[in-house]
């Protein structure tokens, strides 16, 4: 069992509904760091597909970043204590390279409401002339083919990567993302890992918070770069925020005690 204080807390969960990613600056020790990056240039070895995350790397530096008490506290909370590996995959991008990566998605094919996780750590510096992987925040709830935001360079709010040795970012799969040029003499090295859940993602995190006053305001942001649209945003984090806290009556501003006032129900507005 993870200990309770590496888990991530309400405020922290309600950041990940509202965003679709958290970020956690310098998590891995610099040792490690050096470790992992001569294992991403040699290349690390690839898993079964839906084999226990627990089983993998037993004896690599990349395991010793999934295994850090502070990140099995990340992934306890969102996918709970066995989750199972999907896939990696070592991103690089070489020096003087000019091109970014188009923004996608990478799992128009998942819809759940179940969702898995991706972490993606960066093992070195990556300042911004580097590149680093660019977020939009907020783009979870807005599934696409891989390629439909293609034709887009630049959204309002967008959050690039820019971190310092042994970060680690934690991001739902629907995110939209994408690599960014690296202007630099060196190369760039991203670890990417996506996991499955293989339990009922319901309060898996630190709960002692969940009553914190500030958690409707973080549900309730407004990213901006979806226009007028913010009202479908928050009615979607609410069905997610229901779902993982099993409270099927949970509202954010009425919005969703309005769109179930019918004459089947017991009106919420009485």
């Amino acid at each position: 069992m993870v200990d309770k204080q590496y888990l991530l807390n309400t405020k922290q969960m309600a950041q990940f509904v509202a965003d679709g990613f958290l970020r956690f600056d310098e998590l891995v020790p610099d040792e490690i760091n050096r470790a992992a990056c001569a294992e991403m240039e040699a290349g690390v070895p690839r898993g079964r597909a839906g084999a226990p995350l627990a089983e993998l790397w037993t004896d690599a530096a990349v395991g010793q970043v999934v295994r850090l008490p502070s990140v099995q506290g990340i992934i306890h909370s969102l996918v709970g204590p066995d989750p199972l590996y999907d896939h990696h995959a070592v991103h690089t991008v070489d020096a003087n390279h000019e091109h970014g990566q188009i923004w996608h998605a990478d799992a128009i094919i998942d819809t759940r409401l179940h969702f898995d996780i991706q972490l993606f750590y960066f093992a070195h510096d990556t300042p911004r002339e580097m590149g680093g992987t660019m977020f939009l925040p907020g783009s979870i709830y807005r599934r696409i083919s891989e390629s439909d935001v293609a034709r887009y360079q630049n959204f309002l709010g967008q959050m690039p990567m820019v971190c310092k040795a042994g970060t680690v970012a934690v991001a739902h799969h629907g995110i939209w993302h994408c690599a960014q040029p690296n202007l630099t003499g060196r190369k760039r090295y991203m670890f990417k890992l996506r996991l499955n859940p293989t339990v009922r993602q319901k309060k898996l995190w630190n709960t002692d918070d969940i009553d914190d006053a500030e958690i409707p305001a973080l549900l309730n942001a407004n990213h901006r770069w979806y226009g007028n649209e913010v009202r479908l945003e928050v009615v979607n984090r609410i069905k997610l925020w229901r779902f993982l806290t099993g409270d099927e009556n949970y509202d954010v501003s009425y919005w969703m005690s309005r769109l179930e006032n019918a004459p089947e129900n017991e009106l919420r507005a009485a």
